[in-house]
């Protein structure tokens, strides 16, 4: 497992999204090392640096492979930030793992409590959504990862919104690095883990951060849902924020951040 860990003070960990790595943390990262806190983010297994191993690309494995992570660098009142797939490895993390290292959670544009569509969650997406991302990513990844970074991931096909070119590159770079092989299942992993009863677990306080305009995890299915199935939850919604708003609007989504840590 690749990790990054700078800076001394209370530990915040980064829990990335499908299919990249510790560095689309990068604005957080900067942000908060140099006011004073420790941060840690991790490459996902599969993912970025961290081997490409060809099993355990399932949410037990997410979750167990961060309680390494924290038990390795001995963290304690850590607060834990998740993006997307992130998100739900944040949640089964503490309901598996307990909360005597966790003070607080924070959920970004999350995917619990369940993405896909079934009879108990008719507002999830069909199964046939998620089917069609492991045909693209096995048939013709790098294209496919474009098509996602430079459309609805950051919302670059909303009119009147510019696409920055450095953004969508360094998505597919990041993706890129990654193993196909993990992509592929981490697909199933995020799509249908059912995190309803972890989110009921969780008693320490957790933000909920979600755009209603977010075109990878709607925001109806998602956010709203999550906070109230959490015991000491707070949904903040974002007006025509994206999925990946921790990059596109790091100046709004940082201090808030900060607020929610220090409040």
């Amino acid at each position: 497992m690749f990790y990054k860990d700078w800076g001394q003070g209370q530990p915040i960990v980064f829990s990335h999204g499908w299919p990249l790595s510790a560095d689309d943390w990068d604005a957080q990262l900067m942000f908060f090392v140099t006011r004073g806190y420790r941060v840690i983010a991790h490459d996902r297994r599969g993912h970025g640096r961290s081997a490409q191993v060809a099993d355990g690309h399932d949410m037990d494995h997410y979750a167990d492979d961060l309680a390494a992570v924290t038990a390795h660098l001995d963290l304690h009142d850590a607060v834990h930030i998740g993006h997307s797939t992130g998100g739900g490895e944040v949640v089964h993390y503490i309901a598996r793992h307990g909360e005597s290292r966790v003070a607080k959670a924070v959920l970004i544009s999350s995917v619990p409590p369940l993405m896909l569509q079934t009879d108990a969650n008719p507002g999830g997406l069909p199964k046939s959504v998620f089917d069609d991302f492991q045909d693209q990513t096995a048939r013709r990844r790098a294209a496919f990862y474009r098509e996602v970074a430079a459309g609805p991931f950051y919302g670059f096909n909303r009119p009147g919104t510019e696409p920055i070119e450095a953004v969508i590159d360094n998505w597919c770079r990041q993706g890129m690095m990654g193993g196909a092989k993990a992509h592929y299942d981490g697909i199933v992993a995020f799509s249908q883990t059912d995190f309803t009863e972890d989110l009921k677990q969780i008693t320490v306080p957790a933000l909920v951060m979600h755009g209603d305009d977010d075109q990878i995890v709607p925001y109806a299915d998602s956010g709203p849902l999550s906070a109230n199935l959490l015991q000491n939850g707070t949904l903040k919604t974002y007006p025509g924020f994206p999925h990946g708003m921790p990059t596109t609007h790091a100046d709004v989504i940082n201090p808030d951040l900060l607020a929610f840590i220090q409040g």
